[in-house]
């Protein structure tokens, strides 16, 4: 027996050394835990920066359909060199003085036509020559209102694709930062019930360790009775031992979890969460034709799949549109006049009209267009067949965590009814024991029965809540609540 109390000191220091929390722990519930991950997380950081750079792009798509006013102008535009210049009579080519400064300004405003695909500008500009050597001269060229309209036929209309995709592709944005934030919810569940049963496994050891320690002076008192064998004794010993390791390894343990959870909500190493093991779930039961209902309805899915097939439409009416006759339409018509003197340039003013069509027809291409045309299509064929497939897929994967969180919500209520039984069980064991009417292996068979019911039932609850966030995050539906998951997205960025 003397070997045991050589291990005491040690056993008793290790004890002390990992028992009791620190002076800065803070008790936290899950829902506490969730809160402060979608608060401080990098992650949410993260997400919050793609969706900020999501919502410019959109904005950038706005503006693009909106008029836009530019000033433009060629300033102090200095001129000093030989030009040639061929006798349009004769054909002779002679070298000129030039020695002049162009000053213009004007102002513009655009408009794309999102139906039409075309382009609408009025504008007004003043422009400035002033020649310089012999005598000099000074001309004035006004255009004070002109209208230039610019219309291809035949061609991909980008704004029209664009108006279609573009405002998809924004909704599709704001249900991603959702689903972002319910992926972090999930990593914060995940990592919660990590350091749950981290902590529980801990607990469990110095408990162990005590109820063994406790038995083992029991058994050593009757074994001077001869009730209790000499093996026996040994167990215990081998057993008080085995947990005084578990209790350092799970202490590890303990701290390596902390310090992931300490590193997903933002807080340093000095921070300690004791998690608070609710004893209630919520009773939700889910119907699957609910949930994929709202699945299709809120999530980024079925919106990823419609951007999928817009866009190989896109591309065929492109390839299509590249493949034949280019045809473009182009009419400016306003007021001009030049003169010497400024206020005479604003006087009499001219009519101008310009309008004309360009054309490039391709007669012979080697079947390059008609290649393209028939690309475009196969690859819209494939996405058509990847979004039928990912749809039953999608709708498989509802059906299964639908069943499974439905009958995960009873195998917690049975496990949790097994740890009570199993815990009152090696209790009355436990009594048996100190009265001798229970061996030592009944004792340890009791114990190992007890732990592994209320492992059991922390691991049943930890896979219930993860797959209630799951079938969340695939419906952004708050079943508890009985609400769609909203972001105030005016006050995201702000």
């Amino acid at each position: 027996m003397k070997t045991v109390h050589t291990y005491i000191p040690m056993l008793a220091c290790a004890l002390v050394l990992n028992a009791g929390p620190a002076a800065n722990a803070q008790r936290m519930t899950l829902d506490e835990v969730i809160s402060a991950a979608r608060e401080r997380s990098v992650s949410a950081l993260a997400a919050k920066s793609t969706f900020i750079s999501s919502y410019w792009e959109y904005r950038s798509y706005q503006a693009s359909r909106l008029p836009s006013l530019n000033l433009y102008g060629n300033l102090a535009s200095f001129d000093r060199s030989l030009r040639q210049l061929q006798n349009y009579e004769t054909g002779e080519l002679v070298y000129t003085s030039n020695y002049n400064m162009q000053n213009s300004i004007g102002l513009s405003i655009r408009q794309n036509v999102t139906f039409t695909g075309g382009t609408v500008s009025l504008y007004s500009d003043l422009s400035r020559i002033d020649e310089f050597g012999g005598p000099g001269r000074r001309t004035w060229y006004a255009q004070p209102v002109s209208f230039s309209y610019s219309q291809p036929i035949f061609a991909y209309n980008q704004f029209k694709w664009e108006k279609r995709i573009s405002p998809k592709e924004y909704e599709r944005a704001k249900r991603e930062y959702i689903e972002s934030m319910e992926e972090i919810t999930i990593k914060a569940a995940e990592q919660y019930f990590s350091l749950l049963l981290a902590q529980r496994d801990h607990e469990k050891a110095v408990s162990n360790y005590g109820d063994t320690r406790m038995m083992y002076s029991v058994a050593a008192e009757r074994l001077k009775l001869g009730s209790v064998t000499r093996d026996e004794c040994l167990q215990l010993e081998l057993r008080m031992l085995n947990d005084s390791i578990s209790i350092n390894e799970t202490s590890v343990k303990v701290r390596e979890e902390q310090m992931v959870l300490n590193s997903l909500l933002g807080y340093d190493e000095t921070y300690e969460i004791i998690p608070v093991l609710e004893s209630g779930l919520p009773d939700i039961w889910m119907d699957y034709d609910m949930v994929i209902g709202k699945a299709m309805e809120n999530s980024s899915f079925m919106l990823e799949n419609e951007i999928k097939t817009l866009t190989a439409e896109s591309d065929i009416a492109k390839a299509k549109a590249d493949r034949g006759a280019q045809v473009s339409f182009n009419a400016r018509f306003g007021l001009s006049n030049s003169d010497g003197m400024f206020r005479e340039t604003y006087r009499n003013l001219l009519d101008q009209e310009v309008f004309g069509f360009t054309f490039s027809i391709p007669v012979f291409d080697w079947g390059l267009g008609e290649g393209r045309v028939k690309k475009a299509k196969a690859k819209a064929d494939a996405v058509k067949a990847e979004v039928e497939q990912a749809e039953n897929d999608y709708r498989s994967n509802v059906f299964t965590a639908v069943g499974q969180f439905n009958n995960q919500k009873s195998q917690c209520t049975v496990s949790k009814r097994a740890s009570e039984i199993a815990e009152e069980r090696y209790s009355l064991v436990m009594d048996k024991f100190r009265g001798g009417n229970a061996s030592v292996m009944e004792l340890n068979t009791a114990r190992q029965e007890y732990d592994q019911a209320m492992d059991k039932y922390v691991t049943d609850v930890s896979d219930f809540w993860s797959l209630y966030y799951e079938i969340r995050k695939m419906t952004l539906y708050d079943f508890i609540r009985s609400e769609d998951i909203g972001v105030d997205f005016n006050e995201l960025l702000k």
